[in-house]
């Protein structure tokens, strides 16, 4: 058989060859019951020899599904391109969809309206069969939108009460662990750059770090909003830096904040650790390279992509999966923190 015949051989042609019926040879090939172990093993034999590929479109109106998840990322290209979270996020998801014949529609939503239209559109038009929620907000609007339309859906690190099922990892005690490290130092002026009002982690990352304060009978006064880019980093360091009694140390919310807010101290002179320390959230690979290197919170990007998904195909096929912990958050100490300045 020529390689032209072998790349167009269709579902038609292994069955004439193997001489069933069609329907006997899509049983044998999805795994179906009706067809003998004997007459299974024929067909599929034929159909390797066939070189057959299965064609999505062929499973999709057999079993009425579409074979494809989605994933709305609701952040401005610039930032999801220096971000590199997302990459390890998608390569997780994709390392369990892969395998089990699935594919990944990822869009790109540069507001909360255009992530919320896109998500009605995606449920509305059946061309996924579940999604990913991520970026979750308070009272977010999604939520509803794909409970009243019955769309399987996984949650990312949502609050307790979340109404489908959840992946999380837990970083509220390496938060802890960053202050006390902060407070060991020395450090008694600790500031801390949050992300963006409304979205959920943003609270379960400000809580932490007040409830590590408090803890430490420290005040949690000092908070600037950075938006989770770099360019709020730099805004956060020309706020906090321009005061009379400028902080010692600072926790941002992110790496990107993080790189933006050394990159502005040392553009006004100050040298980190020696008069300012700054730490991080998410442990990306560029603070490994970046002299001081970043201390950070290491998160696992590519452990809540995967589970995520093994959740939401567990979901599509009819089961109830349980919530889903992964491994908790830990501190990864580098350069960046030291003692607190005299």
């Amino acid at each position: 058989m020529s390689p032209q015949e072998r790349t167009h051989a269709t579902i038609v042609d292994v069955a004439n060859r193997a001489g069933v019926a069609i329907s006997s040879a899509s049983a044998a090939l999805n795994d179906r019951p009706g067809v003998s172990p004997s007459t299974r093993d024929r067909i599929r034999k034929v159909a390797a020899e066939l070189g057959y590929v299965p064609s999505i479109r062929g499973r999709s109106l057999s079993t009425k599904r579409a074979f494809s998840v989605g994933f709305v990322v609701e952040r401005d290209f610039a930032v999801l391109e220096a971000d590199p979270f997302f990459g390890a996020f998608i390569g997780g998801i994709e390392e369990t969809l892969e395998p089990n014949g699935y594919a990944l529609s990822l869009q790109i939503a540069g507001s909360a309206e255009s992530s919320l239209d896109r998500q009605v559109k995606l449920a509305d038009a059946r061309r996924v069969d579940g999604v990913f929620l991520s970026e979750i907000r308070i009272d977010d609007p999604r939520i509803e939108a794909l409970r009243t339309r019955g769309l399987p859906a996984v949650g990312i690190n949502p609050d307790a009460g979340f109404p489908f099922p959840a992946v999380r990892q837990d970083s509220a005690v390496a938060i802890h662990e960053l202050v006390q490290e902060m407070v060991d130092l020395g450090h008694r002026r600790i500031a801390h750059v949050m992300g963006r009002e409304s979205y959920v982690h943003t609270e379960q990352r400000l809580a932490a770090w007040r409830d590590a304060m408090s803890s430490a009978k420290l005040p949690a006064k000092t908070v600037v909003e950075g938006g989770f880019t770099y360019e709020g980093g730099v805004r956060a360091a020309d706020r906090l830096l321009s005061r009379k009694q400028r902080p010692t140390a600072v926790f941002c919310a992110n790496d990107l904040m993080a790189l933006g807010f050394m990159n502005r101290a040392a553009e006004l002179g100050l040298s980190i650790p020696d008069d300012i320390s700054v730490a991080g959230f998410d442990g990306i690979s560029v603070g490994e390279y970046i002299r001081p290197r970043l201390t950070s919170i290491r998160t696992d990007p590519r452990a809540l992509g995967r589970e995520s998904a093994r959740v939401l195909l567990e979901l599509i096929d009819g089961e109830a999966p349980a919530d889903v912990e992964i491994p908790p958050a830990t501190v990864l100490s580098r350069d960046s923190l030291g003692p607190a300045p005299r």
